[in-house]
């Protein structure tokens, strides 16, 4: 099953007023006019005027202190100096994910300063594949055995009252800090630090975990009498990590402290940072990263501190691998999570195309959520896939895996993930559900569960009503691209980039800038399949190209990450990338400024123009056999842009020409080659290709426009096309549509023959008539 076209939004707020740019300009006087930049702020309203130069330079904003979060935050500061003066043991209980991690390595090491870790200090992380997120009775067992009398989680505990009070029965009192959804009521911890306690609209309101436990840091190093050896902005490049891999809105102090994370991220890459961390310098390594951009974090370091729970199920010697001196060692682990990721990419991708092929037997017309299960699915994947899905088909995604039978007379589980789409709160919906739930916590956007598997039909069937009440009954969802800017070739470059970068990091609210081009082509695309460390291939394709468009002398490098050459249209079309830039000193050969290609749509009605080596025969204007100039009012002829086949067609245009008293005006070329006819056979192929997999509807004119076709070899070639697995099928307006059928894919080439015998011979003849003199033609 192919992904679903998605819909392009364009900006509908007007070019923005000149002192709003005077004003980007003037927050960042490096740039110049800053005029890109100032029309993407002003279409998504992200700050006020007096806000602007905070969100755009950290050095400019005021960031909260950690006292906003109330008396809870002075209570868990008093309880961990009364721990430190008393010398008891404290244990920190961490997620199992990046920013469960990342919260888990900087409680660590801010409190490892202060109280001696390993021997008074602890710490406990899930094991994703046998636990779930949240506190547990065997993992609190085993930190009263370790003899410890306080424990403050990070990134989880909010909902687990029944945990907490079973802690302060084995001795230990409980601090949270978390970012999750609230409980309804009391929790018995003695302190909960959460962000969603604060009023709609703080800055400190969309913290992630690693920035609600960065703040509790905060809060206790102010009220310290002397500062530990290390300043707080030690562990910033870990608080950034953590908050650019969630999903958090990055707003206010979550905006702050993500870019002067990522100014202290960048120097572990260089020669003697100030506060080095091996392991991240290895990892940047091995990601071929700099640690300069956000997408460092969402594309390397992330993903590889998340594959490593999601492949071994332990996710604690994450923890060493960014905190411990020891180079050697992180070396070691580095490798051990590049691995990781490798057997990830591959289990990510193997899952995707079977899920795909099982919802290719599903009715999407009536299914607004999807829910499925296998016994063989690997758990710890589970989300990723079901996020993947859920953006392809525009739907919410439960992807389950069961639990072997019970040796008991238990019920059988099921646990797995669910992504959501924009508008539908995933929180909500298994709240309404739980009943037939046996746990349920996340995010509005991915959340996770367990219930019993007799209730995965009731679920399902439940959660399609709500759906579809939600959505509208009869509102089929589609993907949704949201346009920024439409730009040229030559717009694109340095300065561009460098105005969009001040955007980062960008996030939820704030997405990469997405660029149209439009009448644009590509030259020189090729794929090729990605190989890891050892040379070997993980399977994923990318495909490079060159750009082109009528504005630059030049094309533009670019990128296509998931699909083939053959995937992109032949010939001129609109096309939606993001601007990138790879600073990897890693990686000499791949190209600097570059785009990312993600969507592409044909222009099918040709304008003239210059020709690219890919299209279909473009004509160029004008070239008048009988020296007749063209009326500036191109109504005010009758415009023939191609050669005739046969006498009977200029004889037609010629009774046209005499019923609308318009002159005929030829504008065909007659010094340019044509495609050869295996060549326009490859293009109909390829548009075959495109409009099946997005159900773009087209005439036959525009395709006999776009090839150079007759109605005679249209017709033989769409014939041609039903042995190789399309079929055409005309529709009401007069259109066709192409879709893809498997059965009619036959090995005998007799149609395609003929349909190439019969091309070669209206060339001919095109080249003849272009070629006699008009009144030759008029005879």
């Amino acid at each position: 099953m192919d992904a679903l076209p998605l819909r392009w939004d364009m900006p509908t707020i007007d070019r923005c007023p000149e002192p709003w740019v005077e004003a980007v300009a003037q927050a960042l006087p490096g740039l110049g006019s800053a005029r890109w930049l100032a029309q993407v702020l002003w279409q998504r309203q992200l700050c006020s005027a007096q806000d602007l130069a905070g969100w755009l330079n950290p050095a400019a904003y005021q960031p909260a202190p950690a006292s906003a979060f109330g008396p809870d935050m002075a209570i868990a500061v008093d309880r961990l100096k009364q721990a430190i003066a008393q010398g008891e043991t404290v244990a920190i209980w961490g997620d199992f994910d990046a920013d469960g991690v990342t919260a888990t390595a900087v409680l660590w090491d801010g409190l490892g300063q202060l109280i001696p870790k390993g021997d008074r200090l602890t710490y406990y992380i899930p094991n994703r594949l046998s636990e779930s997120h949240g506190l547990s009775q065997r993992g609190i067992d085993q930190l009263a055995a370790a003899g410890a009398t306080l424990m403050v989680t990070c990134d989880t505990g909010s909902t687990n009252g029944a945990e907490i009070a079973y802690a302060r029965s084995r001795g230990m009192a409980v601090i949270v800090t978390d970012h999750h959804t609230l409980p309804a009521g009391d929790i018995g911890a003695i302190a909960l630090i959460n962000p969603r306690r604060l009023p709609p609209g703080h800055p400190l309101g969309s913290l992630s975990g690693v920035a609600v436990a960065y703040k509790l840091l905060e809060g206790l190093y102010d009220a310290l009498e002397s500062p530990p050896p290390l300043p707080l902005e030690h562990v910033l490049d870990l608080v950034a990590i953590g908050l650019i891999a969630d999903l958090v809105e990055l707003r206010g102090d979550c905006r702050y402290l993500a870019q002067v994370g990522l100014q202290r991220l960048q120097t572990q890459g260089q020669p003697n940072p100030a506060y080095p961390r091996p392991g991240l310098a290895e990892l940047l390594t091995l990601c071929k990263r700099t640690g300069d951009r956000p997408t460092d974090i969402s594309f390397g370091l992330g993903p590889r501190i998340n594959a490593v729970s999601r492949i071994h199920g332990d996710a604690s010697f994450c923890v060493e691998l960014l905190t411990s001196p020891d180079r050697d060692r992180c070396k070691t682990l580095a490798y051990e999570a590049e691995l990781a990721n490798t057997r990830r990419k591959a289990l990510q991708r193997d899952l995707y195309e079977q899920v795909m092929a099982r919802l290719a037997q599903v009715d999407l017309a009536t299914t607004r959520c999807l829910v499925l299960a296998d016994e063989q699915w690997p758990t710890g994947i589970l989300g990723l896939v079901a996020g993947q899905v859920a953006q392809a088909l525009g739907r919410p995604t439960l992807l389950l895996r069961l639990d072997p039978p019970a040796a008991d007379s238990s019920p059988r589980l099921a646990r797995g993930s669910a992504r959501s789409v924009a508008g539908l709160d995933l929180y909500q919906l298994f709240q309404a559900q739980s009943d037939l739930l046996s746990g349920f916590g996340g995010h509005p956007l991915a959340a996770g569960l367990t219930l019993p598997v007799e209730h995965i039909e009731l679920l399902a069937a439940a959660l399609n009503r709500m759906v579809r009440e939600q959505l509208g009954g009869d509102r089929a969802p589609q993907p949704v691209l949201s346009i920024d800017l439409t730009v040229t070739v030559a717009d694109l470059g340095q300065a561009l980039f460098r105005e969009l970068k001040a955007l980062e990091p960008c996030g939820m609210g704030n997405p990469v800038a997405k660029l149209l081009i439009r009448n644009a082509w590509f030259q020189r695309a090729f794929h090729k399949k990605l190989r890891d460390r050892q040379n070997k291939a993980v399977g994923f394709i990318k495909t490079e190209f060159e750009l082109w468009d009528d504005s630059s002398p030049a094309g533009f490098a670019g990128e296509w990450w998931g699909h083939y050459r053959d995937e992109l249209p032949p010939g001129r079309c609109d096309v939606v990338v993001e601007l990138d830039f790879n600073s990897a000193k890693h990686a000499p050969h791949s190209p600097g400024y570059h785009v990312k290609l993600l969507d592409v749509r044909p222009v099918l009605a040709q304008t003239p123009g210059p020709e690219s080596p890919r299209s279909a025969p473009i004509l160029t204007p004008p070239i008048l056999d009988w020296r007749q100039a063209i009326p500036a009012d191109p109504k005010a002829v009758l415009r023939v842009d191609q050669a005739p086949v046969q006498w009977s067609d200029w004889q037609a245009w010629q009774r046209q020409s005499a019923q609308t008293g318009l002159p005929l005006a030829l504008t065909f070329s007659t010094d340019r080659e044509m495609l050869t006819p295996m060549e326009v056979w490859q293009e109909l192929v390829g548009l075959a290709k495109y409009l099946a997999r997005t159900q773009t509807p087209v005439t036959q004119t525009q395709l006999m426009d776009r090839l150079g076709l007759s109605p005679t070899s249209l017709a033989l070639g769409l014939a041609a096309l039903a042995t190789v697995g399309f079929e055409a099928v005309a529709l009401e307006d007069e259109t066709l549509t192409i879709r893809t059928d498997p059965d009619s894919v036959s090995p005998a080439a007799t149609v395609v023959r003929r349909f190439l015998d019969l091309l070669q011979e209206e060339q001919f003849r095109r080249r003849y008539f272009a070629q006699v003199p008009v009144t030759t033609l008029s005879w």
